[in-house]
This record gives structure tokens, sequence and C-alpha cells, in this order.
């Protein structure tokens, strides 16, 4: 398995982990303002970037691409400040909903990015079954 597979496995496992803590808080205080946050998190940070990883897992020439790493970095670092910028918006801090529209931008811009590497470059081989014996 490609090395940028197993980096967006780590980092959803991570994304996964906080998603979850946030999911819990939110039952032990009894508070849910801020479940679009936890949603989220889940969403773009668990499941996206589990799928990216497993995209990269069957395309390993991709996945060794520039673009791949540029893309893998603009991505995480999108969710990583839309995160806890939307978390607080949502606790009341308006603030902050100028920093979540960037990072929500920039998020789109890693979606693009990855929409560009499975669009162009190289296509696969085809593969061809072996013909029975005989």
């Amino acid at each position: 398995m490609p090395a940028l597979s197993y980096l967006y496995f780590k980092t959803a496992i991570v994304f996964l982990a906080i998603g979850i803590a946030a999911g819990i808080h939110m039952s032990i205080v009894g508070n849910h303002d801020v479940v679009g946050a936890h949603a989220h998190t889940n969403l773009l940070g668990w499941v996206t970037m589990a799928l990216f990883g497993t995209y990269y897992a069957f395309e390993p020439e991709k996945a060794r691409s520039r673009l791949a790493r540029i893309q893998y970095g603009v991505y995480t670092t999108g969710v990583a400040v839309m995160m806890p910028s939307l978390y607080f918006m949502l606790r009341g801090d308006p603030a902050l909903e100028p920093l979540v529209a960037i990072s929500s931008l920039v998020v789109f811009a890693g979606v693009l990015l990855f929409a560009v590497v499975v669009f162009l470059g190289k296509r696969p081989a085809t593969r061809t079954a072996n013909p029975a014996p005989g």
C-alpha cells in the first residue's frame, strides 16, 4: 500500500477519535449545539479521508504523484482548521465565521484537486482474465 494511503488512514483515525469524543461530550453535557461540527468531523475527517486513502491504495502510481501529496496537504489543512473553528462558532463565537468560510473553501479546493488526480493522468491497465486451461 502506498505511503499516502497509510497517511490518509492514520489522519482519518485521528479525526474519527475527535468526532467520537465530541459526540460523547455532547451526550454527557446534554447540549447538542455543536452537532454540525461533530458531523463534519466524522464525514470530512473520517469517511472522506478513508475513501481518499482507499482510492490511492488502488491507484499506487497516482498516490506517488506530487499532485496527490499536495492534495493531501490542502485537504487536511482545510479540515484541520474548519473543525475547531466550526465547533467554537457553533458554541457562540460568530467572529469565527470568516475562518469557517475560508477553511471550507480550502477543503473544497482539496476535493477539486482530488478530482484532478482521478480524472487526469494515466488510466489503469485493463486486466484480462486468464483463459481456462484445456
